[in-house]
């Protein structure tokens, strides 16, 4: 279980690392890719998955997901005892994840005036306001990159580490296609851990760190990815 843990945690930290700081590459004051634009973003964020997916699949399935660690769980792919293990983990490695891009970005977070921007580096926001919609935008997208990842498990002859090149290609669709939305943040941690570290760290000039809308990142995942598990589990494959 430790090793299980110490992999989700660096795992995390490492998704995180690279995908809030390609965001903080392309869009704080006086970084050398600022205006790098939203292809970037999305490239990066699927890449910042596939990484720690090659280093750590073999360790603990690399899910560095609350809701699909809660949806395996659930289906019995993964016992319940180690389920705290994987989510603090997770959480802790999202949280470490942003203050070290804060850290590294301390200058241009200085230069940058736009509280929202700051913001926009660690956690998700929705383009128009709407919980309703929000939430279903969240809860289709996790859907689709839980049934998708299960969806891999249907595809012979994978070889080796292949699998988390596809979920990369998940990930980046998801992205290109319904991230405008609310960000996509289709995983707990990836929004929570981060938005945590907003509110705590010493950030010049910040605004609020958007609680008022952090049910949706919370809950719209958990809800896909249980939808998801289940129905995979209904059809005769």
């Amino acid at each position: 279980m430790l090793l299980k843990f110490l992999s989700e945690l660096v795992g995390t930290f490492i998704l995180i690392l690279l995908g809030d700081g390609v965001v903080a590459n392309v869009t704080l004051n006086k970084s050398g890719m600022k205006g790098g634009g939203t292809v970037q973003i999305t490239l990066a964020w699927g890449l910042a998955v596939m990484v720690p997916a090659f280093i750590f699949g073999a360790a603990s399935g690399a899910h560095f997901n609350p809701a699909l660690t809660l949806a395996l769980a659930v289906e019995g792919s993964v016992a319940w005892a180690e389920v705290p293990f994987y989510i603090i983990g997770q959480f802790a490695g999202a949280f470490l994840g942003a203050c070290c891009v804060y850290l590294l970005f301390k200058g241009q977070f200085d230069a940058t005036e736009d509280p929202n921007t700051k913001r926009g580096v660690f956690c998700t926001s929705p383009s128009i306001p709407n919980k309703a919609l929000n939430m279903l935008s969240e809860i289709v997208a996790t859907f689709v990159l839980v049934f998708a990842i299960k969806g891999i498990g249907q595809v012979s002859g994978i070889a080796g580490g292949l699998s988390n090149v596809f979920v990369f290609g998940i990930i980046t669709s998801i992205g290109m296609s319904l991230g405008g939305l609310t960000g996509y943040a289709i995983n707990p941690a990836r929004d929570w851990g981060p938005r945590i570290a907003h509110a705590l760290l010493p950030i010049k000039g910040k605004g609020p760190s958007g609680w008022d809308y952090a049910v949706v990142p919370m809950v719209g995942p958990i809800i896909g990815a249980l939808l998801a598990v289940g129905l995979y589990a209904v059809i005769p494959w």
